[in-house]
């Protein structure tokens, strides 16, 4: 068996100004990461964990191998915080999965509040723990799924990525079956559309590129309080495609360490795992309303004289 088709989607949301979120869609390896911190912070924290698992994510066989890999991630954020007042104190979630075709296994590593989902045979499962207050109250049964959904303080996360020099990461072997379709989202998906509203809108349309798009409106017809990334892949029938193997990229390290804290530039390569500003529509308005102000300034200005 082999991974099949392979979407990846991110948006701004309906609140938010800037985009916070960063995914990685690059067969057998899928992540996404949803930055803390605030603005530029939280924005640099998810990129560099994305690059950092991109950029490590080969000959993914096992569990500890996962682990590794969220500590290469953890270790990318961390370093870069403690060397730039800036944004000290970032973090990032971190929920990846990788295919190991051969094997027919997913491997999947997480921490954080992002989510891994499992489509199977018509039906729903979720891969992954939040580690949130919420979820471990509904875990101890002090709240129900219904109470924590309207939580005062659902957003308070209790594990994340870069924040100490070390984390502790959650990893799964899940079996892989031909049909299986895997979603990983960031927390602006199940914040705004339950369990039960996702299962329904991937029975209308297992596709990764639907289910992509369909979620992603979803959350953004709820009210789109938070950014919102989507990433999902298919598994199917046939023989493993050769890959080629990646090299660690050891410009990318030297650049994190020197490039200003408060203002991230996102290269052409970083555009389709990084969100920022994807489905904005802020950016758009102010400028609109900066030339209509201006045409009125200057229109004032020419009836007074």
């Amino acid at each position: 068996m082999r991974v099949g088709r392979a979407a990846g989607l991110t948006d701004t949301g309906r609140r938010r100004l800037q985009n916070e979120d960063s995914f990685v869609c690059e067969p057998p390896l899928f992540a996404v990461a949803d930055g803390v911190g605030g603005a530029q912070a939280g924005e640099l924290a998810s990129s560099l964990a994305a690059a950092a698992i991109e950029d490590g994510g080969h000959e993914l066989e096992n569990e500890a191998a996962i682990t590794a890999l969220v500590l290469h991630a953890n270790a990318r954020v961390f370093e870069h915080a403690q060397g730039n007042p800036a944004v000290a104190g970032m973090g990032t979630t971190t929920t990846l999965v990788n295919v190991d075709e051969a094997g027919g296994n997913m491997l999947i590593g997480h921490v954080g509040d992002s989510r891994a989902y499992l489509w199977r045979g018509d039906a729903l499962s979720r891969l992954t723990e939040d580690h949130s207050l919420v979820a471990e109250l509904v875990r101890s049964g002090r709240l129900t799924e219904q109470e924590a959904a309207v939580h005062p303080h659902r957003s308070a996360i209790t594990r994340v990525l870069g924040t100490d020099s070390s984390v502790e990461v959650d990893t799964a072997t899940v079996p892989a079956e031909p049909g299986d379709l895997v979603i990983v989202c960031s927390d602006g998906l199940p914040t705004m559309v339950n369990d039960e509203r996702i299962a329904a809108i991937v029975r209308e349309d297992p596709s990764p590129d639907g289910v992509c798009e369909r979620l992603v409106r979803a959350a953004n017809d709820a009210g789109g309080e938070d950014n919102v990334t989507v990433v999902s892949f298919e598994i199917v029938d046939g023989e493993p495609p050769v890959r080629p193997k990646k090299e660690h990229v050891v410009a990318a390290e030297l650049d994190t360490r020197t490039a200003t804290p408060t203002e991230p530039q996102p290269t052409p390569e970083d555009a389709r795992r990084h969100g920022a500003g994807k489905g904005s529509r802020w950016p758009a308005l102010l400028f609109l309303a900066a030339v209509v102000l201006i045409g009125l300034l200057a229109l004032w200005w020419s009836i007074k004289r």
